[in-house]
């Protein structure tokens, strides 16, 4: 599998987070930054050893120094980015959300069209408890009707990207619903077909930004989801339950992981004072965003894993514009 030489689109939090993802990472290397100012750009270069530095992304995009391009830039300016990626013949990392299901389709297509890979930047859906929990999904939950999740956490900075509805403006609900609805796509039945859609919204009083989001995804086979983002909550929350005919499994942190890689779940079966309960831990070496740049160079290096890549993420676009679009509904309805 050959390393993939990584240029990152952005100098940001996730961006500076993502590069020692990228070190631990085998099968990559991180060998180029670019930012609007080329101070900046060398600031990250520095900070984080890599030996390329550009003010330019569209110079980046089209260097013969990179093989894969990482954009870790606000949602309002990413599928130009993408595109001039895979245009390029750059391998495509993208933070999400996106735009909507169009653009991401625009990008998917644009990647496909020249033969390089596509992934969005979701980590959760690479750790093994997330393999392990959909190999054995049958057998332990029988058939799946119910996902539960919940992303919540406290953002008190006005000034931060996400309370800006110019770059960010479905706010709370793409930034931390994208991973209720990527629950969904990863935990119900892989077929589902969305039918019917009640959401809501709250808006920050001095932004105007989505600052919470809540709601319920029915599908045609009789399963749902429901959802809960917000940007003020007391504590960070990540709880995510899966409810199936046969056994429900819990999960109090799924989108993170143990200091040591690994990840835990409950798994509880049985009825009223007969039921049996069994705490399971999953092993892994590196945390779910090492393992991400690992999953791109296999995908790189062998085009029959690409779809599934791309097909994730434009079902969790899909379901995210559905979400957004009723909690429109209901505000303008109210």
């Amino acid at each position: 599998m050959k390393t993939l030489r990584w240029g990152v689109v952005g100098t940001g939090g996730i961006a500076n987070s993502m590069a020692r993802m990228i070190k631990m990472a085998d099968g990559a290397e991180l060998a180029a930054v670019s930012s609007r100012r080329m101070e900046t750009a060398r600031e990250y270069a520095e900070a984080h050893g890599v030996p390329n530095a550009f003010d330019s992304w569209e110079e980046m995009c089209a260097s013969d120094a990179v093989d894969a391009i990482y954009v870790a830039t606000p949602t309002s300016v990413r599928e130009k980015i993408c595109l001039a990626a895979a245009n390029n013949g750059k391998h495509v990392l993208g933070e999400k959300p996106f735009a909507s299901l169009p653009s991401v389709k625009r990008i998917t297509a644009a990647c496909r069209d020249n033969n390089v890979a596509f992934m969005d930047g979701t980590h959760f859906v690479h750790h093994p408890r997330t393999h392990d929990i959909k190999a054995n999904r049958e057998a332990r939950l029988g058939f799946v009707w119910s996902v539960a999740s919940a992303f919540q956490f406290n953002l008190t900075d006005r000034g931060n990207i996400r309370f800006n509805t110019e770059l960010e403006p479905m706010g709370a609900i793409g930034d931390a619903g994208w991973y209720n609805m990527r629950a969904a796509v990863e935990y119900l039945p892989p077929d589902v077909v969305l039918d019917t859609v009640s959401s809501h919204l709250r808006r920050d009083a001095e932004t105007g930004a989505a600052i919470s989001g809540t709601g319920v995804l029915d599908f045609t086979d009789g399963s749902s989801s429901t959802w809960n983002c917000g940007f003020d909550s007391g504590a960070v929350v990540m709880d995510l339950r899966i409810t199936g005919t046969d056994g429900v499994i819990n999960i109090d942190d799924f989108l993170s992981q143990n200091q040591d890689g690994s990840a835990d779940f409950l798994y509880r079966k049985g009825g009223w004072g007969r039921g049996t309960r069994e705490d399971i831990t999953i092993p892994s070496a590196k945390p779910g965003a090492a393992l991400m740049f690992e999953d791109m160079a296999a995908a790189a290096a062998d085009p029959a894993l690409r779809g599934q890549w791309m097909t994730a993420t434009e079902r969790t676009q899909a379901l995210l514009d559905a979400a957004w679009l009723g909690a429109l509904d209901s505000e303008k309805n109210a």
